[in-house]
């Protein structure tokens, strides 16, 4: 008996295995770059406050990914500037200055809800200043963190990055800093995760 369990374990695993498997370069990934991957193995999210489909996989599929990351996996975000004009730079700039901080959590949640569920123009930067300080961020610190050095430099990064990996569309994932997930194969969201940790971890083992 105890066999025949072990036998319909594997068998219900197989499915599993050769699906993984069957993940293939230049339908469910694509390679950015010839260099090394990370030292660390890591999923990294592009994506735009002012982009609809972001704001749903913040709050659908982002729980998912930081739940079940594989062990040595870790997660980060990256925000683009190319949706939303120059106040695509300035949501960039949020998005770093948020981290600085250590408000991100907050922050993120209250420039998502101020566009797409309140529906609130963003037209200038004090219209983001203000959604800071609506949140418990004071004016000076905001101030401070909105052009220093740090931002900068992360605002810089996340351009370089994007660009690098040929980022035209959001949300996007891609991984260990070489494979770009490619959205246009997978049937669900779950497949997109599916493939994310695939690709993470297949060198890593």
């Amino acid at each position: 008996m105890k066999k025949a369990l072990l036998m319909a374990a594997a068998l219900l695993l197989a499915p599993m295995v050769a699906m993984a498997a069957d993940y293939k370069e230049g339908v469910h990934y694509t390679v950015i770059n010839e260099g090394p991957e990370t030292a660390k193995p890591e999923i990294t999210e592009f994506f735009s406050f002012f982009c609809p489909h972001c704001f749903n996989f913040a709050k659908t599929v982002v729980p998912k990914i930081e739940a079940n990351l594989p062990e040595g996996v870790s997660f980060n975000q990256a925000h683009v500037e190319f949706i939303g004009r120059q106040m695509g730079v300035e949501m960039s700039r949020a998005f770093a200055v948020a981290q600085q901080l250590n408000v991100d959590e907050k922050i993120d949640t209250a420039l998502f809800s101020a566009i797409h569920d309140k529906r609130q123009q963003f037209t200038r930067p004090d219209d983001i200043r203000a959604v800071f300080i609506a949140n418990g961020v004071e004016a000076k610190a905001y101030d401070a963190a909105a052009n220093s050095f740090m931002v900068n430099a992360q605002m810089s990064k996340m351009k370089r990055d994007t660009e690098n990996a040929k980022i035209s569309g959001v949300p996007s994932l891609v991984v260990n800093g070489k494979y770009r997930v490619e959205t246009s194969s997978i049937k669900s969201y779950d497949e997109l995760i599916d493939i994310a940790f695939y690709l993470a971890t297949m060198n890593k083992k």
